[in-house]
């Protein structure tokens, strides 16, 4: 027969694991609304190819053509 007493520092570090996971659960959901607010604010997914600071032929609107170095 086992003896389970539990001693006041198990407690305490429950106490503090609860308190890690709610702010862990924060950060999880703050990341996560702040993407959703991304995507809906954008409203086009193409949109998301123009930050990676790479001059894409095909993000170009239909009117303007393309610029390049070795043409000017």
């Amino acid at each position: 027969m086992t003896i389970r007493v539990e001693h006041e520092l198990h407690s305490r570090r429950k106490g503090r694991n609860y308190g890690l996971l709610i702010l862990l659960l924060a950060f999880v959901g703050l990341v996560f609304g702040l993407t959703v607010v991304k995507v809906l604010e954008l409203g086009d997914a193409r949109k998301f190819e123009s930050n990676d600071h790479v001059l894409r032929p095909a993000l170009l609107p239909m009117d303007t053509p393309a610029t390049t170095e070795a043409s000017q």
